[in-house]
């Protein structure tokens, strides 16, 4: 019956792709072979819903290897649909454009999508998947890397590649700790659940971000997820590093997790006129809450540019937080927002710190965002909050 549903659905999409093709008022007989094609990955995804790995492979080339069928039998799926948007065809060959849409179980409250490029091929007058691949500077799918493995937590869903049921254990087991902590912390106006997702290494990793691996190099975990998306966005992503996290001590782990955990809650508050100051130094602050590091232990690199001499006359700059190679620079600019996250809630208190935070993310664009919510929530200014800062910075680091 679920199946019959999902196809009528999929049928409405039929109809659509066909009156685009026709047009309105020609009258030259359309080439059918994109609505064939719809008509296969509607199939496709019925019977990957449905687990019906006969009927899955009646869409594929004879003769060619089914992975993603293998690599998905785990992954709790609610939802997996294909709409195509582009189709080229040359004889019984064809490369078609398609955006895929699916959902998480009990995880994503909207689709998260995907830009794919299927090639196919035609049989006996039949259309045939040959491959199905991320789309030009797309990202990976995780089941792309492997059979997927999935653990559920109390708080959390953790999916990996090459782990082990221990490893993603202990992920999970840092994640639900995270989670209630990230609550107390923020509050609860979120949707209280992470995924985490792990794959076999840093390559891997690159992979599901569609970015160069040297540019993650050192970083332990990364959170995707559009900022200032609304609680029926899909669920953010935790991506791990597993080669930099896995030389984390316990605290630096959980630290780890609970600072992506924070970007989970507060994204629906957090967009472009967020400084990177604010969100990551945030994020640390609740990472670190109850940790019992000393500041001079949490903030090393500032300590040794303030016994220096060299105290920052500025909060840190967006750019400051690329990941450029200069280690001390990014060290510091994190450090930096941390201690100014930590003051704010030190001077003015924790809830100011979570209204100001509030504040600065819901302001309409980047200019004036921070002196607004300076002024109106913390009573001060752009030039007296950056003094007491630095003021700060001498007296817990000097």
């Amino acid at each position: 019956m679920a199946g019959r549903r999902r196809a009528s659905r999929a049928g409405l999409s039929l109809v659509l792709l066909l009156a685009v093709l026709v047009g309105c008022g020609g009258s030259a007989v359309p080439d059918t072979a994109a609505a064939e094609v719809q008509r296969v990955l509607d199939r496709r995804a019925v019977a990957l819903l449905d687990r019906d790995e006969q009927a899955y492979r009646s869409t594929e080339q004879p003769g060619a290897p089914v992975t993603e069928f293998g690599n998905l039998r785990e992954v709790p799926l609610a939802a997996w649909s294909y709409r195509v948007t582009g189709f080229h065809r040359s004889g019984d060959r064809a490369t078609a454009d398609a955006e895929l849409s699916y959902r998480v179980d009990g995880y994503d409250t909207a689709p998260v999508t995907a830009a794919r490029t299927l090639s196919l091929t035609r049989t006996d007058g039949n259309w045939y998947v040959a491959s199905d691949k991320p789309a030009e500077d797309a990202s990976e799918q995780l089941w792309e890397q492997g059979a997927v493995t999935v653990l559920r937590g109390e708080h959390s869903l953790v999916m990996g590649v090459g782990q082990s049921q221990d490893r993603l254990r202990a992920y999970a087991d840092l994640a639900d700790r995270a989670v209630p902590a990230v609550s107390k912390a923020w509050g609860t106006d979120w949707s209280g659940h992470v995924v985490v997702l792990v794959p076999r290494s840093l390559e891997g990793m690159a992979g599901l971000l569609g970015a160069p691996a040297s540019g993650y190099q050192g970083i332990a975990a990364v959170t995707t997820g559009e900022a200032g998306a609304s609680a029926k966005a899909p669920a953010d992503r935790i991506i791990v590093n597993p080669d930099a996290y896995g030389i984390l001590g316990d605290l630096g782990k959980q630290v780890v997790l609970t600072h992506e955990t924070t970007h989970v809650a507060t994204r629906a508050h957090t967009d472009a006129a967020t400084p990177l100051w604010l969100s990551e130094g945030y994020a640390d602050w609740v990472g670190y809450l109850g940790s019992g590091r000393t500041v001079t232990q949490i903030a090393p690199e500032l300590e040794r540019a303030v016994a220096d001499g060299h105290v920052p006359a500025a909060l840190p700059h967006d750019a400051d937080f690329g990941f450029t190679g200069d280690g001390a620079q990014l060290a510091q600019a994190y450090e930096g927002g941390w201690l100014a996250c930590r003051l704010i809630a030190e001077r003015w208190g924790e809830a100011r710190l979570n209204d100001f935070y509030r504040a600065v993310g819901g302001h309409d664009e980047r200019t004036g965002a921070v002196e607004d919510a300076l002024r109106d929530v913390l009573h001060t200014t752009p030039e007296k909050f950056t003094e007491q800062w630095r003021e700060y910075l001498r007296a817990q680091l000097g």
